[in-house]
């Protein structure tokens, strides 16, 4: 009788034990598939592949620096970053705010349209444009919102400076500590930022056919999704199935001690 009444709270210790194993093929990247299998045949012209270009949005922060051998003139354009140069910091506060229509306004320059333009189109204009001004100018732009945010079932979920170009998916995950075990690595989603509008894609980094994919290299003010598994609202509560069951077998086991009196 005993036996048969704590079979069913063996049965389902069991099969949180399970549930709580995480088969290999689940936390393996880059698996072969026959999509992944089709892409392989254009290894050579997918290694020529660069990433697009971001393209200034309105709402960005533009960090744009004159240099010239005159400090008066460079006074004359430049915002005062201080004696301790130019750090993110003083950056963001030196820079320029991209309007909704996609116009900085710089002094003694004037409005400069920079929405949908790449930073050397910019920095490009700006020379044209400073020509005026003085001939030996040196110019910097910089994208100041240049991060990527990470969220979800990875280990040092934030947002991360992107301190190079070509970084891609797995650069920006490495950079979080990489997806945890309770990760869903079949379906991670990128939230990535457009003049019309979020644009929402989600893909799978167990399939091989990511590397050939728009969204395979992170751009400024990308967020990246690491899905959780379904089996991860179980096993954050599996600490507390594990005090219940084991107080129900405590309780029954104590009952069928005093019956057996």
């Amino acid at each position: 009788m005993r036996i048969r009444r704590t079979t069913p709270l063996i049965l389902i210790t069991i099969v949180m034990v399970m549930s709580s194993c995480v088969s290999r093929k689940k936390l393996t990247y880059l698996q072969y598939s026959a999509e992944s299998a089709r892409s392989d045949l254009f290894a050579d012209q997918q290694a020529s592949v660069t990433p697009e270009a971001y393209k200034v949005m309105p709402y960005d922060n533009l960090y744009v620096r004159v240099i010239t051998p005159d400090p008066q003139w460079s006074s004359l354009f430049n915002a005062d970053v201080g004696t301790a140069g130019i750090t993110q910091e003083s950056a963001a506060l030196s820079g320029y705010t991209v309007d909704a229509q996609g116009i900085i306004e710089i002094p003694f320059v004037g409005k400069v349209p920079v929405g949908g333009k790449t930073l050397p189109e910019i920095k490009a204009e700006l020379d044209l444009i400073l020509k005026n001004y003085v001939t030996d100018a040196a110019i910097m732009v910089r994208l100041v919102n240049n991060y990527v945010s990470i969220i979800g079932e990875v280990r040092l979920p934030g947002r991360y400076m992107l301190t190079k170009d070509r970084i891609t998916i797995f650069d920006a995950l490495a950079i979080a500590g990489d997806m945890s075990d309770y990760s869903n690595r079949q379906k991670v989603q990128l939230i990535r930022p457009s003049p019309y509008g979020p644009i929402v894609k989600e893909f799978s980094l167990a399939d091989r056919s990511i590397l050939s994919s728009e969204y395979y290299y992170i751009m400024p003010n990308d967020i990246v999704y690491a899905v959780p598994r379904q089996s991860r609202a179980f096993q954050a509560n599996s600490s507390v199935w594990t005090i219940f069951l084991t107080t129900i077998t405590s309780t029954l086991g104590i009952i069928a001690f005093f019956r057996t009196l």
